[in-house]
């Protein structure tokens, strides 16, 4: 949408006005920006000409940032954050790109980031930055965001998707725990504390039901993280449904082991998912092609 240049003030007028709405001080400002009080003052002025909003309440030689001064001052600091932030991306990769990406914690460190340094040497043109996100969020209010690894069914609005992968989750506890508990069929889990994660709020019910047991899922302790989850099964805490490909470790090495071998099929899958406008963005097209062969080529992968 064009606007009028008046609403698109040069970044040296916003500079010497963020600059000094930062330090409180057209001195500070100045010696900041290697220019001249004169000069720092003289730009603060034009910019409020330009925009006929008073910016700061002068006294002296004092300056204070007016109420519409500290809003505006607020959002300018961000938009000049997003300019650097694009232009140290491009000078550091003129030939790449950038990819910032939402993932799930656990999926982020197990089996994600293992596998980056091969992405990272096939395509040495792409910075990938990772941010955590739990749950669905809104791309167009999280717009530095190109897309995001997804956990769930296809009922995401407003993006598109690929799935990336199934799962299967085992009961897994600690080798005392299964000692403990002796735990020989399915209804035997109804005796000992079940650990859940609270995004999964119906995975117990749905393995108690596939085993044809009803109400099986009454004593439950609920954890918002994966990690924290996996640790309390580790521990002794209680039986947790795990997704394998997750706790291969663990398994390998003891630390969990199967409390009674009846996996369940996740109703839910891992998914890379993207805003429509982003589609042909060059490093989330290269990372796509590469997180769909390489999820593929993954023994795990169900």
């Amino acid at each position: 949408m064009h606007r009028s240049r008046r609403f698109l003030p040069s970044t040296s007028l916003l500079s010497a006005f963020e600059a000094a709405a930062r330090t409180g001080s057209v001195t500070l400002a100045a010696r900041e920006l290697s220019l001249t009080q004169s000069a720092v003052s003289r730009q603060i002025t034009l910019l409020e000409e330009q925009l006929d909003v008073e910016l700061f309440a002068r006294d002296r030689r004092t300056i204070r940032l007016t109420t519409a001064g500290e809003v505006y001052a607020r959002d300018v600091r961000e938009a000049l954050r997003k300019i650097s932030t694009a232009s140290f991306n491009l000078s550091a990769n003129p030939k790449g790109g950038t990819l910032d990406l939402a993932i799930l914690p656990t999926f982020g460190t197990r089996w994600l980031a293992p596998r980056l340094p091969k992405f990272l040497v096939q395509n040495p043109g792409i910075t990938i930055n990772l941010a955590t996100r739990l749950t669905h969020f809104d791309f167009g209010t999280e717009a530095a965001l190109d897309a995001a690894i997804h956990f769930g069914r296809r009922d995401w609005p407003g993006v598109e998707m690929a799935l990336s992968r199934s799962e299967q989750v085992i009961p897994a506890c600690s080798p005392e725990l299964k000692s403990q508990y002796g735990f020989c069929e399915a209804c035997d889990l109804k005796n000992a504390p079940l650990l859940s994660i609270s995004t999964r709020l119906n995975a117990w019910g749905q393995w108690f039901s596939l085993q044809n047991i009803a109400d099986g899922s009454g004593q439950t302790m609920y954890f918002d993280q994966f990690a924290t989850v996996a640790q309390a099964a580790i521990v002794g805490i209680g039986v947790a449904l795990l997704p394998t490909f997750l706790i291969q470790e663990e398994l390998v090495t003891g630390k969990l082991v199967c409390a009674l071998n009846l996996p369940m099929q996740s109703a839910e899958n891992y998914y890379l998912v993207w805003p429509p406008e982003r589609s042909t963005h060059e490093p989330l097209v290269t990372f796509r092609e590469w997180l769909l062969a390489e999820s593929a080529s993954d023994p795990q992968a169900i």
